[in-house]
């Protein structure tokens, strides 16, 4: 089946030659840009659209917990605040509290940040490595 849109041809893309870390990245993105579209519906009393985004932004929460290393130290403290982002939205959902969903949006942009922080310095690294061979 052809993609006739450049766009999601580029995003497909994107998506399968991306690694690991990069796809990790994208979740963090993902999750942000569908907050932003709840707090946007909520404000313009589109309940079902704000519904519908926070649902999203839950899912890919969801995801990250079910993807973390739990044999790594900190996954525990990882898992937590997931945990309580995950609240946050769920609580400003059936609220309609936009505070609620800052609260869980400043937990995943703080993962994000940290999270391309690392990609940036492994890329370093990699670089590093090869031209020191």
């Amino acid at each position: 089946m052809a993609i006739n849109n450049p766009y999601a041809a580029y995003k497909n893309n994107s998506v399968n030659t991306s690694s690991p870390g990069e796809l990790t990245l994208m979740l963090y993105n993902g999750c942000l840009k569908f907050i932003e579209q709840a707090k946007r519906a909520l404000e313009e009393n589109k309940v079902e659209e704000k519904n519908i985004a926070i649902q999203k932004a839950q899912a890919i929460i969801t995801e990250l917990m079910l993807t973390l290393d739990t044999s790594v130290p900190v996954a525990e403290n990882m898992m937590t605040l997931y945990d309580f982002a995950n609240s946050r939205l769920i609580d400003g959902n059936i609220k309609n509290d936009p505070e609620m969903f800052d609260e869980a949006a400043d937990i995943i942009r703080e993962f994000r940040d940290t999270w391309k922080q690392v990609i940036q310095i492994n890329r370093q690294k990699q670089y590093a490595d090869v031209d020191g061979v």
